[in-house]
């Protein structure tokens, strides 16, 4: 009864702090009720609450790290440009031009030079060199 206890108690800072650390020990408290119940002695309870929480902490809890540092990828800034679709404002050339990406005019120029696109045509911008798109 008193694992369990210790269960609940574990559990209320978890809820307040948010640290997972807390519910790694409540998992420990937990077996070790499940050993008590088995009839096991206070000392296999003991260990078996240490064994568990002190596994949890060295196997969960990096992979749980490392896991919530990667996070989410958002694309930011120029990173986010490259790969979007503009609509071409001035004649677009291997020599210049311009294009209206995200509402904004951009200086712009064509991968191939060869290539050549009129105003209201649809281009994909492959990368930002400085401040001029390069698009196909």
């Amino acid at each position: 009864m008193w694992w369990l206890l210790a269960a609940v108690g574990l559990g209320i800072p978890l809820v307040l702090t948010a640290m997972p650390e807390f519910a790694m020990f409540a998992v420990g408290a937990l077996a070790a009720a499940g050993v008590a119940g088995l009839g096991a002695g206070v000392v296999w309870q003991t260990l078996t609450f240490v064994v568990v929480s002190v596994a949890q902490l060295v196997v969960l809890r990096p992979i749980a790290y490392r896991e919530l540092k990667k996070g989410p990828h958002i694309k930011m800034g120029i990173e986010a440009l490259q790969g979007a679709t503009a609509v071409v404002a001035e004649t677009v050339d291997g020599e210049g031009g311009r294009i209206k990406l995200n509402g904004e005019i951009w200086s712009a120029r064509a991968l191939n030079p060869g290539s050549v696109y009129q105003p209201g045509q649809q281009v994909d911008v492959v990368e930002i060199q400085g401040a001029t798109a390069l698009v196909v």
